[in-house]
């Protein structure tokens, strides 16, 4: 079995009963930075093997997992935060595994999404989860493509990417579009800006991002 298993994104409390007594009982973690996971594993007193398994390793380590697997150990990953495969490593071990007639089981539990697009307070009944932008070619594109969508868009960004992304958004979104900025939800610097394109970008000028963000951008109105 491999379990995919969400870790929090702030507050260590958030992680559920269910995710750490598997970890207490699998063979193994796969952990996309060991340092960083060492915290959350020594915090609750876990002492499993961990190996690292990330972005950069993926495609050699993949196979030799999946070996692993298919000799009977149980194994969970996890990333520095939140959700496995969301934005994170994980997708191409899942469709490995699953071609491998392996089973696999993802445990709800702590991811930015959700808290961010309902606290938002813009409609969170139908939306698109874009993550990540392409960091040059395509970016625009995407976002030609989004400022069209009727359902409300999510988006992840880092901090010295936040401006130029409000930026490239106007022209394309018009200044008057409504947004929450969320940053560093579950944390203990947790904030939430909103406001239109033109008032956030403004905000953000004067006050320099830091943080982790997720962006909630209400759709076109028909």
């Amino acid at each position: 079995m491999l379990y995919l298993i969400p870790t929090p994104i702030g507050n260590l409390e958030d992680i559920t009963l269910r995710a750490l007594r598997l970890l207490k009982e699998v063979d193994l973690i796969l952990a996309e930075d060991t340092r960083i996971s060492s915290v959350l594993l020594s915090h609750f007193d876990i002492s499993k093997r961990v190996e690292s398994y990330h972005l950069k390793n993926e495609h050699y380590k993949t196979s030799k997992i999946i070996e692993k697997l298919n000799n009977g150990l149980t194994i969970a990953m996890i990333s520095d935060a939140g959700t496995p495969a969301v934005s994170d490593p994980g997708y191409l071990l899942v469709r490995h595994a699953l071609e491998a007639g392996i089973k696999v089981k993802c445990l709800p539990g702590p991811t930015a999404l959700i808290p961010a697009i309902v606290q938002s307070g813009i409609p969170c009944d139908r939306f698109i989860f874009e993550g990540f932008l392409p960091h040059k070619k395509g970016r625009i594109n995407r976002l030609k493509i989004m400022a069209k969508e009727s359902r409300t868009l999510v988006f992840y960004e880092s901090p010295h990417k936040l401006l130029k992304l409000f930026e490239q958004m106007i022209p394309l979104f018009g200044s008057e579009r409504k947004l929450a900025v969320i940053k560093e939800i579950s944390k203990i610097y947790e904030q939430t800006f909103r406001g239109t394109l033109e008032e956030v970008k403004s905000f953000f000028e004067a006050n320099r991002p830091k943080g982790e963000f997720v962006i909630v951008v209400e759709g076109i109105k028909r």
